[in-house]
């Protein structure tokens, strides 16, 4: 049980020590940035005259 609990221990070891590691080497002027771009036109989220479809919604008369 000890082996086990020293091996879960060095891994956890490893996994923190190698994120500090990371974090500290970042360089962010090296890195191209990440960005989501919207598309212009949406797909219609209510009543609109433009398209000519109008929604109701469930349960309504």
């Amino acid at each position: 049980m000890n082996k086990t609990l020293a091996l879960i221990f060095a891994a956890l070891a490893l996994m923190i020590g190698s994120f500090i590691w990371f974090v500290a080497t970042w360089d962010a002027s090296k890195e191209e940035p990440i960005g989501f771009v919207l598309p212009k036109i949406l797909a219609p989220q209510g009543p609109s005259s433009a398209t000519g479809t109008v929604f109701i919604a469930k349960g309504t008369t």
